[in-house]
């Protein structure tokens, strides 16, 4: 870290960020960084693969947006199909999106989810390049270019602090080299005797291998395991 607080500047979020411990602090960080330019909510979303079905509730990894918002969300819209979410993953550029639009003709996600702005904030963990978007949703009109800049680079820099302290941390869900492996041929559709013939391995050690990643993933079935080995990026 002694290099990053040399180097890379801050500026009046360098002391937050440096104490910041938890996702209680980061949510803090995040959600007084949304008030100061003028949007009332922040959201921090994990794109994964631009063709995944998924959904909004389950890629939002810290967000403040009302209770029940997002759920509601995913009962009429299929988030992977939404322009927003497309356009995420065709640019690295933050874009703005208003719910007068009338290009949009209201079929935007600013105006799905009951707002009048959104502002997009691409960012890639340092370490994966993983991409993310930091989201800030408001009722303004517009925001000025100058605090456009401001909010791009300030929430470029909270990110990365986040994705270090509670992220990146996360990434591999502690498996092991071993247990990735028949992981990703689980998500090919083998079954555990064609893996350990593949691997060179006994059956029950296959078994025994998928035994401990559904414990480590904290899921119930093969179904499950794979579904959330490829939203947390384990595996593509």
């Amino acid at each position: 870290m002694a290099v990053l607080q040399e180097n890379h500047r801050r500026y009046d979020l360098h002391e937050e960020l440096e104490k910041a411990l938890n996702r209680v602090d980061f949510f803090r960080i995040f959600h007084t960084l949304a008030l100061r330019f003028g949007f009332g909510h922040f959201g921090i979303l994990q794109l994964g693969n631009e063709n995944d079905a998924c959904m909004l509730s389950s890629r939002l990894v810290l967000h403040d947006l009302p209770s029940g918002l997002t759920e509601e969300y995913d009962k009429r819209h299929r988030f992977g199909d939404s322009i927003v979410y497309k356009a995420l993953h065709a640019s690295n550029i933050s874009s703005v999106w208003r719910a007068n639009d009338p290009a949009l003709r209201g079929q935007s996600l600013v105006s799905q989810l009951g707002f009048e702005l959104l502002l997009c904030v691409p960012v890639n963990a340092a370490t994966t390049g993983a991409r993310y978007a930091v989201l800030f949703l408001g009722d303004g009109e517009d925001i000025e270019q100058g605090e456009h800049y401001e909010l791009c680079y300030s929430a470029a820099s909270a990110f990365d602090y986040f994705y270090r302290a509670m992220l990146a941390n996360k990434a591999g869900m502690g498996l092991t080299p071993r247990e990735t492996e028949i992981l990703k041929w689980i998500s090919h559709g083998k079954t555990a005797s064609e893996i350990a013939l593949i691997v060179s391995v006994s059956e029950h050690t296959v078994n025994s291998h998928t035994a401990t990643i559904l414990k480590k993933l904290d899921v119930v079935n093969r179904t499950q395991m794979v579904a959330k080995a490829i939203r947390e990026q384990i595996i593509e």
